[in-house]
């Protein structure tokens, strides 16, 4: 499971509840702080309790679940299924007489023995159904209980959901009516947690698995999706069709899915099995590119963990209004719409695509073939699926990628976890939802990254090859991890899952260095700062440390932190250069790492690792020395873009020698970011002899983001030349496209620019609106045509009054009226002031929403 993720940034993202990204449209601004300065592990401490704690056990098994067919058809105006859901059970051990289901929001229209008409007695309270067999049974005998039921997911007093997934309503209708003629009608499925149950009768707990048969009857036009492979799809007479899917192994409950819609599918094949691909047909070219590297993923994962993809196929579909990010489906993944992206698009923001794909793709053994047990242990899931991403980085792009998305996943986990945090394996959930965080995800990859380098890599992956096949089709615990790991490796390593899985918190360290003249010994000293209730008061942490002469020669030193304060001597004939703690930098921790500047200096020049750089970037941020300056310069020249990113923040541009650098880049760097940030600071300069460069910029092969900063660039050195270069752009209804575009023609409004304006008003949303209306407003009175400003007065009216529109929109559009009435009254022009007035005042008594009614409280006038 992911969810939506942030627009790629040069700074760490934060991660909100869910721990992946708030996968995005639904995610708020990624909040920025100092992961090695200022997170700290403190939360209050409280009174001894009186009471046992609290605990979610796994699920108790009174039956055995082995199969489920279920016949279904949709009634889309009522947004209901019709279905037949045939279970195949036996009792778990002890004998029964009666089996309870999960079965939310059901019409039960029928419960009865397949193949009998008498019905069976049943108990049923909108949650549970509760059957009544016409026998005792023993765990040695399967009965089949057929149970024929409407479902009704949008018919519930209120719809639950989390930060992480939105929404609980297990089965969704979307443009049901087919009204919204911008968006394609669809039906689709979201089982995890356990919401599965909302459209068929099941056992819906993770540790539950079974085989699958699906019957679902669509109107001929729609696509569908399912899990396992379609044996068959048969036309009806009354125009209808049934496609049949069969899934062969056994998965658990919440993994059931469809999909349905007017899709294309581009088809691959990989290894003999079905790869393909679903997409809303104007995608269809850009298939391959929205799902990437699929099939090389296939062979990657199944080599690297030395157990083959288990499952018949391996789909991905694309659906609207999803209500997280991705979901792992077993062989039939599905994601929210932030995937469907052009060629293009996919210049700025391929990696996104990349990791979500490599998530899911990789839950197909870390969640599918293995299962979580409970909700407690989902980082057995989660963890695996986070840390999935590095593996395929590294392998991808390479070792600092890699290292720099672990160290972006482990930041949103710190900031998570500034109140306290909790135990990794966390028993003591208030709702199960709420394990879907920083630490499920986040913290869970970046415990398996520090397990692989404290036993090594081939240790490592033959302990995972093992704990699948061993713990093949079924659920498991940590504990089942931790004892593969010390067969595997001949290691007790309790220690390790004591403090990293079932503990709170990570290490707070303030690290400080010194040598002494007299006795040749270098020494760090290290002292643990955290704090807190459930927090590891002392971490056993084993490090390694590299001494670091003059020359660059290098010294390897092992310790091993057992104290809460503690130093560590090494013989140095001369006093080091660096001392450097954490060599691969894999530990999860905070440090105050005290180096002055010059051996922050001489890290960045001597040091390989990616992590080792940054840090020293990010440390001589404060330094007025000019050793900062020297650094800064030479890291616009570093290998890998997010350090020149970095690096272009901090030089000084009005250096000819740094502006010429800046320049070059501008040009010739291969990174979207770096280029357009090259060319925001090209802009600033207001020397003219950049237009070109900008210019080329604008070229049909660049990234939107390098086409967004050209544009904006021109537009500061030479803005009628941008407004001519703009014409060619204004077909493209891309974000990245249209704030700058609005931007540049209401500060030079031009009657020529209306149309752009009319054909966008219907398509921007979100932030985005904010500037469009503001922007539209300034063309406006720019232009100074009452009877243009009166015509689109009324249609921002019309925008701020309906109600199906999104927040976004309508804010923008009253606010635009407001600024509007504004202007009349700095004109003194009273007729139109009583008519804005009277028109704010309709918008603000007919708004629904409590949040906007507050926020139209400033357009009140004085």
């Amino acid at each position: 499971m992911a969810s939506t993720p942030p627009s790629p940034a040069t700074e760490p993202a934060v991660w909100d509840t869910m721990g992946k990204p708030l996968m995005g449209e639904e995610a708020e601004e990624p909040v920025e702080y100092a992961f090695m300065n200022e997170a700290e592990v403190m939360p209050e401490k409280s009174q001894e309790p009186d009471t046992l704690a609290p605990y979610n056990p796994s699920h108790t098994f009174e039956h055995d679940l082995i199969h489920t067919k279920i016949e279904i058809s949709f009634d889309w105006a009522k947004k209901r299924a019709n279905g037949t859901a045939t279970l195949t059970m036996r009792p778990w051990f002890y004998p029964t007489d009666k089996v309870t289901l999960d079965a939310k929001n059901f019409d039960i229209k029928s419960v009865a023995l397949d193949g009998k008409s008498e019905q069976l007695k049943y108990d049923y309270n909108n949650e549970q159904l509760t059957i009544h067999l016409s026998k005792t049974y023993t765990r040695n005998e399967e009965f089949k209980v057929a149970i024929q039921y409407t479902a009704k997911p949008d018919e519930r007093e209120s719809i639950g959901g989390s930060a992480a997934i939105t929404q609980d309503k297990g089965l969704y209708f979307i443009n049901a009516d087919g009204a919204d003629k911008d968006k394609p009608m669809q039906i689709w499925t979201q089982g995890e947690t356990e919401s599965n149950s909302f459209w068929f009768p099941t056992v819906d707990k993770p540790n539950e698995r079974c085989t699958q048969e699906m019957y679902i009857t669509v109107e001929n036009k729609f696509k569908t999706l399912s899990n396992g492979v379609m044996v068959s799809s048969k036309k009806n007479a009354d125009g209808t069709r049934t496609d049949y899917w069969k899934m062969d192994k056994p998965h658990a409950p919440y993994l059931f899915m469809m999909a349905i819609g007017e899709y294309a599918v581009v088809k691959d094949k990989w290894r003999g099995i079905d790869v393909d691909y679903y997409v809303e047909p104007k995608y269809e070219p850009y298939a391959r590119d929205i799902y990437p590297y699929t099939t090389e993923m296939l062979d990657f994962f199944s080599n690297k963990l030395g157990y083959a993809y288990p499952w018949s196929k391996f789909s991905q579909v694309v659906v609207r209004d999803y209500v997280s990010g991705a979901m792992e489906n077993t062989t039939a993944v599905i994601f929210g719409e932030f995937m469907q992206k052009n060629k293009r698009e996919l210049l700025d923001d391929h990696m996104t695509n990349e990791k979500v794909v490599a998530h899911e793709m990789f839950h197909h053994w870390f969640g599918d073939l293995v299962t979580t047990e409970s909700w407690s242990n989902l980082t057995l899931n989660e963890g695996f699926a986070n840390y999935s991403e590095y593996l395929w980085l590294e392998h991808k792009h390479g070792k600092d990628e890699a290292d720099f998305h672990e160290m972006q996943e482990r930041q949103g986990y710190v900031f998570s976890a500034a109140g306290g945090g909790h135990p990794l394996i966390h028993f003591g959930y208030d709702n199960r939802e709420d394990m879907f965080d920083a630490h499920s995800y986040n913290k869970g990859g970046a415990i398996l990254h520090m397990l692989r380098a404290q036993i090594g890599d081939d240790a490592f992956f033959t302990g995972l090859q093992r704990y699948l096949k061993k713990n093949e089709y079924t659920d498991v615990e940590a504990h089942e991890l931790r004892l593969i790991f010390e067969d595997v490796t001949g290691q007790d390593l309790n220690w390790f899952f004591n403090q990293w899985f079932f503990s709170a918190g990570h290490p707070n360290l303030d690290i400080d260095y010194g040598w002494d003249e007299n006795t040749k010994k270098a020494s760090v000293t290290i002292t643990q700062t955290q704090e807190g209730e459930g927090v590891v008061r002392v971490f056993d942490l084993p490090l390694t440390v590299d001494l670091y002469d003059a020359t660059g020669k290098v010294t390897e030193e092992f310790i091993r932190l057992t104290k809460r304060s503690q130093t560590f001597t090494f013989d140095a004939p001369t006093r080091p250069a660096l001392i450097n703690t954490d060599v691969e930098k894999t530990l999860l921790a905070v440090k105050r790492d005290n180096h002055t500047p010059e051996e922050w200096a001489f890290m960045y020049r001597n040091v390989p690792q990616f992590l080792a750089r940054w840090e020293a970037i990010e440390a001589l941020e404060d330094d007025k020395s000019g050793i900062a300056e020297q650094v800064y310069e030479a890291a616009l020249k570093d290998k890998f873009y997010a350090i020149r990113q970095k690096a272009l923040q901090y030089v000084d541009p009005e250096k000819p020698e740094v502006l010429s650098v800046i320049a070059e880049m501008a040009d010739k760097d291969t990174d979207p970011g770096v280029k357009s940030i090259a060319m925001q600071i090209l802009g600033e300069t207001g020397d003219k002899k950049y237009v070109p460069l900008l210019q080329k910029g604008l070229g049909a092969d660049q990234a939107y983001s390098v086409v967004s900063a050209a544009l904006s660039g021109l537009t500061k050195l030479d803005p009628q030349a941008a407004v001519a270069a703009s014409k060619v752009l204004q077909n493209d209804d891309s974000d990245a496209i249209i704030p700058v575009l609005t931007e540049l023609y209401g500060d030079n409004p031009d009657r020529a620019n209306l149309p752009f304006f009319e054909q966008k008003i219907d398509k921007v949303d979100y932030a985005g609106a904010f500037s469009f209306f503001e922007n539209y407003r300034k063309f406006l009175v720019g232009i100074g045509d009452p009877a243009l400003i009166g015509s689109a007065i009324d249609r921002f009216k019309n925008i701020a009054l309906d109600g199906t529109t999104s927040q976004w929109r309508r804010f923008g559009a009253t606010k635009a009226i407001a600024d509007i009435r504004n202007y009349f009254r700095e004109k003194g022009e009273v007729d139109n002031v009583t008519a804005l007035r009277g028109i704010l005042s309709e918008i603000k008594e007919k708004e629904t929403d409590a949040t906007l009614k507050l926020y139209y409280n400033m357009f009140d006038e004085p």
